[in-house]
């Protein structure tokens, strides 16, 4: 994982900031270096396996008899678990529509639990990020969902999306800021001076 350093994620906090000056948005990061451990997935594949391998070599070769059979897929069982526990490895093995479900469903959850939905006026934002699942995305309260159109987030995504791909989150969350601020600042300008929720990013573990 590339979780920010101190020195990135206090630039981060700087960029909030400088749009929070200029916008009645509440702006919200979050940072999450995996959505879920999936668990179950990589032991429901060191289950398949385990059945299968053994037994296939075994009815083309014939080499072990029941008890044989049954140690040889325990065997296989518990090397295959231990395997699949390696991070890099258990992520490829859960689907994409699986991780991006559960991404997706955290950052529905702490849209609620950094008090997003609570916010004068209803400008609440968040910007979410799984580095784990490569995933980025932005929520927002009904009062700035009622002048801008959820579509105008896709293509900031999108980039986010890519530069996290290469590694590239801390640039990624500036830049990502950053277009997102002019699009608030001309859709939902200051109108006084407020700061209801902390600008510094918050990391999941």
């Amino acid at each position: 994982m590339t979780l920010l350093s101190n020195t990135d994620q206090q630039a981060v906090t700087e960029a909030i900031n400088e749009v929070e000056r200029e916008t009645d948005a509440e702006l919200v990061t979050v940072l999450a270096a995996q959505a879920d451990n999936y668990s179950y997935i990589p032991l429901l594949w060191a289950g398949i396996l385990a059945l299968l391998v053994p037994g296939i070599a075994n009815y083309f070769g014939g080499w072990f008899g029941a008890d044989m059979l049954l140690l040889a897929q325990w065997g296989t069982f518990t090397v295959l678990s231990l395997l699949f526990r390696v991070p890099g490895i258990n992520t490829r093995l859960v689907p994409r529509h699986v991780r991006y479900w559960r991404a997706s469903n955290l950052a529905r959850r702490q849209f609620l639990e950094q008090n997003l939905h609570h916010t004068e006026g209803g400008t609440g934002m968040l910007i979410f990020v799984s580095e784990a699942e490569h995933y980025v995305e932005i929520l927002v309260d009904q009062g700035i969902a009622d002048v801008l159109d959820n579509s105008v987030w896709e293509t900031i995504v999108a980039d986010f999306t890519a530069k996290l791909r290469d590694g590239q989150t801390k640039q990624g969350f500036l830049d990502c800021i950053a277009a997102c601020g002019k699009l608030l600042k001309e859709h939902v300008p200051a109108t006084h001076e407020r700061n209801e929720l902390p600008n510094h990013l918050v990391i999941l573990p």
